[in-house]
């Protein structure tokens, strides 16, 4: 598990076979500082995807979720290689240099594919197994390598500073040979139990580094071989012209000769050297022990098996409760992630709400400015209502007042017609007399003509008083 990851045993469900799960924490934004970046991520799975080798650990399955990329890698159980070395009795040149040879097989893989792991420290290599004599190594995360192409000029400040290039530290361009000096570092470790350019501060060991400060103490080194100096010397070169390359380190005859079971001509300096260690055999062991519990581990500090085995059982307990309190922060992260986003949304709906809060507001005024002046029309209205109301009551009393008048009109005319209908009636029959009786016909025909005239005067009033009120009445 690193800063930003967290490594998990898993089981396949159709097959049983159980896995690592790496899962990485994406960063959420480009500004974001937690997390790793998407193209770290596809870059480091890129090269697992291209890497198939018996050293390297290899890439099962990928999965992603909101907050994760979950990388499912085959199961490295046996710990870390310093761990393990830390808790034998003893361990011989040979040995080392059979654990140094499988780290150069692995890299050897890497840089024939033009990839440079930039991170080669104890704690990325791992054993398959730890409960055979010689176990098998495995080269783990992939976070920082890179794939190095022709021409292309790459320069970055990142690892463990205890183990870094030279060149990683003045911010040169970078290559495979970084590799190569992180590979001597951990052989000098492995066969003293010292770090070369460990200071007290982070400061003073990258100045020893670029100072390449280093040598081989007669306290750490008198039972080492000078080919193991000699290889050892050859990788911790600042020039990476002149630094070791992988091909030459496995040609190296500290690799070779160590590993050749037929008779050569350095079999006898091999003999003595390894008689030079017997004088002291734990030596290398208890310095190596010391340095993981100082740097790399939390082993106890005596060695008996019956210890290291309770102790194993505990650290396997705070292991699971490492795991644990991991996926607690995991789950808090992620819970603070989506309260954070809630919050956001909560914010944005807030503000909306305000903004409509605000429309509505000024919509419900403009809706009273309404009301209201509706209301005064409404009152205006009564009013002419009310003006018209009594206007028609006075146009109708008017209008009886005018009946009652043209009634008492039409019954005096009535009367008067009558009256003359009567006098025509005595002037009809004195007419007739007048003519039995041989009357004189022109004081007759002067009475009818004056008779006629009034009755039409009369009529003719009568007429003009009805065509006055029937002309009030339309007007009203």
């Amino acid at each position: 598990s690193g800063q930003f990851a967290i490594v998990r045993k898993c089981r396949e469900k159709s097959t049983g076979v159980q896995y690592a799960a790496k899962f990485i924490k994406k960063r959420q934004s480009r500004a974001s500082r937690r997390g790793v970046s998407r193209d770290e991520i596809e870059r480091e799975v890129t090269i697992l995807q291209q890497v198939l080798h018996p050293n390297i650990v290899e890439l099962h399955d990928i999965y992603e979720n909101k907050t994760d990329v979950v990388l499912i890698l085959e199961l490295v159980s046996g710990g870390e290689l310093f761990d393990f070395l830390a808790q034998k009795e003893s361990l011989s040149e040979e040995e080392a240099t059979r654990f140094i040879k499988q780290i150069l097989d692995g890299v050897n893989y890497l840089h024939s594919k033009k990839i440079a792991h930039f991170d080669l420290k104890p704690e990325n290599i791992m054993l398959l197994d730890k409960n055979i004599p010689i176990p098998h190594i495995k080269l783990i995360d992939f976070g920082l390598a890179h794939k190095i192409e022709d021409g292309v000029e790459f320069k970055n400040i990142f690892g463990t500073p205890e183990f870094v290039a030279p060149e990683i530290v003045n911010y040169e361009p970078l290559g495979l040979a970084a590799d190569m000096w992180s590979i001597g570092v951990i052989t000098y470790i492995l066969l003293s139990g010292a770090s070369p350019f460990l200071g007290e501060t982070k400061q003073e060991t990258l100045a020893n580094i670029t100072a390449v400060n280093f040598d081989f103490d007669e306290e750490f080194f008198s039972n080492t071989s000078d080919l193991a100096k000699d290889f050892i010397q050859r990788l911790l070169v600042k020039d990476t012209r002149k630094r070791l390359t992988i091909q030459e380190a496995l040609c190296h005859p500290w690799i070779t000769v160590r590993l050749d079971k037929e008779t050569s001509p350095l079999k006898e300096e091999t003999k003595v050297q390894e008689n030079k260690k017997v004088e002291n055999p734990q030596l290398k062991t208890k310095r190596l022990r010391e340095y993981t519990i100082k740097c790399h581990s939390s082993m106890p500090p005596n060695n008996t098996y019956a210890d290291c085995e309770r102790f194993a059982r505990v650290l396997e307990e705070v292991s699971c409760a490492e795991r644990g309190c991991g996926a607690l922060a995991v789950s808090h992260s992620s819970l603070q992630e989506d309260m954070d986003v809630l919050l956001s949304i909560y914010n944005e709906k807030e503000a909306w709400y305000k903004e409509e809060n605000e429309s509505v507001r000024r919509k419900l005024s403009q809706l009273r400015y309404e009301c209201r002046k509706i209301e005064a029309l409404q009152r205006h209205l009564q009013d002419e209502i009310v003006a018209v109301d009594i206007s028609v009551a006075g146009m109708s009393g008017r209008y009886m007042d005018l009946q009652g008048h043209y009634e008492s009109l039409r019954q005096e005319l009535a009367e008067e017609l009558k009256w003359i209908q009567d006098l025509m009636s005595s002037f009809q029959l004195e007419n007739e007399a007048c003519v039995n009786g041989n009357c004189d016909s022109v004081f007759g025909e002067d009475v009818k003509e004056s008779l006629m005239e009034l009755l039409n005067r009369s009529r003719c009033e009568e007429f003009l008083a009805g065509l006055n009120v029937g002309v009030a009445e339309s007007h009203q």
